[in-house]
């Protein structure tokens, strides 16, 4: 991404001063306000009733602000439906099966542009596109839930993804996915991220976001508790442990290695470790 051009650019979501209750008085965020930019790539993470995914349904209006505001491509929540903001922010629940209703995967894929008024041909080609991105086109006659909690999950991404969305928000999205196709979700988040989509992630899975985010927002009891880098957000196990999170094991273990004098910087992918300790040793020789 073009950070001059991104920074120049109204954001394509901001959160200013947000704050949510659910019935019951349990205040879920607590005045939260950020900003996030065409094309970038943002994790949202957090421990269990941190307010990550209260912050996530606000993104396309399934919740609204008890106060503040939250804006979507300019549009201001609440005052906008959930079938407009869906035109810009594509939502994939955690559980799959909250989406997933119709008798093949094929009519699944097809719902969402079909309801909102693309024509045939561009229906049939933007859920032939969801369903090669997803590598489920074998299964177009099956029924989704005659499927697995893996192919399932694929199926309600695709069904997302053929209403072409300017954003892609996905809630634990490799759940029930194993090593392989996780890796095939992030490489596919990633040629769509390449074509200008803003995808926001909601995950407990630092390692996933060490490797494949650009940003990480740190929610803690209903507030932002930091928003950095990853590099940054990694780099402070203490500050980490506070908000019932832990580094992954590569950045932990770069970290151990730099404080014994064995590295000269830290490290977040196995890649970069690789290389530091090659770039070590060939200093020493």
């Amino acid at each position: 991404m073009n950070v001059s051009i991104a920074a120049q650019s109204p954001p394509i979501i901001s959160l200013q001063n947000a704050r949510f209750s659910y019935e019951g008085g349990v205040e879920a965020l607590r005045g939260v306000s950020l900003n996030v930019a065409r094309g970038e790539n943002v994790a949202i993470v957090g421990g269990n009733g941190s307010g990550k995914t209260t912050l996530a349904k606000h993104l396309n209006g399934l919740l609204k602000p008890s106060s503040g505001k939250v804006l979507i491509g300019g549009e201001e929540t609440s005052t906008t439906s959930v079938a407009t903001l869906a035109r810009t922010v594509g939502y994939v629940f955690q559980n799959p099966d909250y989406q997933l209703f119709c008798t093949s995967v094929s009519e699944e894929v097809r719902f969402g542009p079909k309801n909102m008024g693309f024509g045939h041909d561009d229906e049939s080609a933007l859920a032939e596109r969801a369903l090669k991105l997803m590598g489920i086109s074998h299964l177009r006659e099956q029924s989704p839930v005659s499927l697995s909690l893996g192919d399932r999950r694929k199926v309600a991404i695709a069904s997302v993804l053929a209403t072409s969305p300017r954003v892609l928000v996905l809630d634990e999205p490799t759940t029930g996915l194993d090593s392989v196709e996780s890796a095939q979700l992030m490489a596919t988040l990633g040629v769509l991220r390449s074509e200008g989509m803003t995808i926001v992630l909601i995950t407990h899975d630092m390692r996933l976001v060490a490797q494949h985010m650009d940003r990480v927002i740190v929610m803690s009891e209903g507030r932002i508790a930091f928003d950095a880098g990853v590099e940054e957000a990694f780099s402070d196990p203490d500050r980490l442990k506070r908000c019932k999170l832990l580094a992954p094991p590569i950045t932990v273990l770069a970290q151990r290695l730099q404080a014994q004098g064995l590295l000269t910087e830290g490290a977040t992918t196995p890649l970069q470790l690789v290389e530091q300790l090659v770039r070590v040793r060939g200093e020493q020789q």
